[in-house]
Formats: structure tokens, sequence, C-alpha cells
């Protein structure tokens, strides 16, 4: 079910309500993605380092204080609230709030370039971690080349809690996967660039290879939380995750990247619980997944695809085997 949108009080309205379990758990995003610490909060406040993790709790929030934290953190009171969208400019800040819906979700329908993260190796983290650095640009100077460093080690963390509580917990997950995306996965490897050593990109390949055979392997199993769909057509530009849980029906659009060639600085995603936009992806996932391979034979296209790509001749970024 939807929760109900708050709404803006104004000086002849009676205050609404305001889900402010809700509205913690954003503030906790935003203030991630900001780059800050509790501390920092409090002190532009002027407040102790204990009210701001209250009000991160779900402690009631004053309106003017409200308006005070949206400066800060460079939103808006709409997002803040949650008012139908909530706009990140921040991937951290988006990775949070992705964990905090997951958490309270029971059903997610996912389409992430190659897959969503939630269903890679065990090793996936440690490729990322590697593409991230090596996707730096050579021009940052060295004071914002460390702070995107320790940017990309909060975003890791997160990403991990992430994974963790999905194989605690298993919500039911539908991951929708572009054939051709996949293609260029495998042909690309797990890089953050492609000038590379040769013998360096050829092990990124097969790092690659590695993931979509893992893929083939849930196919072919098909665990009860798990159901893949192989889509060879062209796939939506901007990928998107829907959630649904006892208290929420959200959709998430990301413009960030975690695939070969990551990109996790440049771009806006979107949460939203407009019944209109998640009513229409619903729809759109659907008639994607019904025409979708599954099981065993999407599991045998992805073994035919690593194949073919063994069989491939060397090239000037891969060592013959």
């Amino acid at each position: 079910m939807t929760p109900a949108t708050p709404t803006m009080p104004s000086s002849d309205t009676p205050r609404p309500s305001i889900d402010y379990a809700g509205l913690g758990d954003r503030l906790r995003a935003y203030r991630m993605g900001a780059g800050l610490q509790a501390d920092d909060v409090a002190e532009q406040l002027g407040v102790s380092r204990a009210v701001v993790y209250r009000m991160e709790k779900g402690e009631i929030v004053k309106i003017d204080t409200l308006e005070r934290l949206a400066a800060l953190l460079g939103t808006s009171m709409a997002s803040l609230l949650g008012v139908e969208t909530e706009y990140y400019a921040s991937a951290l800040a988006l990775f949070e709030r992705m964990r905090q819906l997951e958490q309270g979700s029971d059903r997610i329908l996912a389409h992430f370039e190659p897959i969503s993260l939630l269903l890679t190796s065990d090793a996936y983290l440690g490729h990322l971690e590697q593409m991230l650095y090596e996707g730096l640009p050579a021009t940052l100077l060295a004071a914002e080349a460390q702070q995107r460093r320790q940017e990309i080690a909060r975003m890791l963390e997160v990403l991990q809690e992430r994974r963790r509580y999905f194989e605690q917990r298993k919500p039911q997950i539908v991951s929708l996967v572009g054939l051709r995306e996949l293609e260029r996965f495998v042909l690309t490897g797990l890089v953050g660039r492609v000038d590379l050593p040769p013998e360096l990109r050829a092990q990124r390949v097969q790092a690659a290879c590695h993931e979509v055979l893992r893929m083939a392997d849930l196919m072919d199993s098909e665990p009860w939380y798990v159901q893949v769909g192989l889509v060879d057509d062209a796939m939506p530009s901007a990928t998107y995750q829907l959630l649904r849980g006892p208290r929420h029906s959200v959709l998430l659009h990301s413009p960030f990247r975690l695939g070969e060639l990551p990109n996790v600085h440049n771009g806006i995603a979107m949460v939203t619980s407009s019944p209109e936009a998640v009513r229409l992806h619903e729809a759109m996932t659907h008639q994607l997944w019904s025409a979708a391979c599954k099981g065993r034979e999407g599991a045998r296209r992805l073994r035919d695809l690593v194949a073919r790509l063994e069989q491939m001749p060397p090239t000037t970024f891969r060592s013959s085997p």
C-alpha cells in the first residue's frame, strides 16, 4: 500500500501528519551524500550530536529546523519530506536510501546493468572497488582525489550492507537483464578504464565471464526468491528498481552504473511513490518479463555467450588462453 503523501503546512490549515521515521531515513541519506558527519550537522544547527541521531531515528522535527536542514544538505523541503519525489545527486545518498527501502521490501523488480548488485558474486565488490579507483579522473587535485576515495570506501560499506541484508532476509527479486548489455559487459570486462595492460584486461574479462556464469547457475537452479529474465531487445536507457513492502510501493530511477566502466559521480537519481510512475513501470516490467528468456533456456544462452567469447581470437586487450 502506498503511504500517504505529506503536504506542506500553511498558516490557515492544520499541520499535516508526517512520517517521521521516513523523514529520518531520508535525512541520514542526504547527510551521507553531502559528506557530513552528525557532528557537522549538529554544529550548523546549534544542537547536540545526540539530537541529530534522534532526528534520524524518527523523532519529531520542527518545520523551521527542517528548512535549515534542507538548506544545509542541499536539497528541498519536498524531497526531505518525501513529497511524491526525492532527488539524489549523490550516489552514496542513493545507495543508502536503497538500503533503507530494501530492508522494508518483500518484492523487488529490478533492471540494472549488467544485473542487480544483489545477485553478483562475493568477489564482485572487490572488482568494483578496483574499477572505481581506476575510473578516477587523472586531473583531480590531491585533496579532491582523497575525498573521492573516502566516498568510494563509504559507498562500498553501504553496498556490502545491502548484499548482507538481502542474503539474510531473501526478499523476492525479479531481475531483468538485457542480452546486448551482457555482451558488452563480457567484451569490455570489469574495468574502470579501457587502457589497461593486455594481461590485466584479459583477467578482468574472465572476471566478467565468471559473473555471467554465476547468473547462468542462478537461472538453472531457480532459487525460490530469485527470478532472472534475459531480454533480447533494447532495454530502457535508465536503470530502475520497483520496491514493494507492507508500508511502501516505490520506484527508484538511477543514472549510476556499477558494471563495466562504472559511474558513481555524475547524474541525478530519483525515488518516487507516485502511483502513476509505479504503475507504468510495473506494466513495462511485466511486458518485458513475458517476452524474456528464463530458466534453463536462459542459462544455456548465457553459457553459449561465454563460450563464443572464449573462442574469439586474441585482441589488443586479450591474451590468448
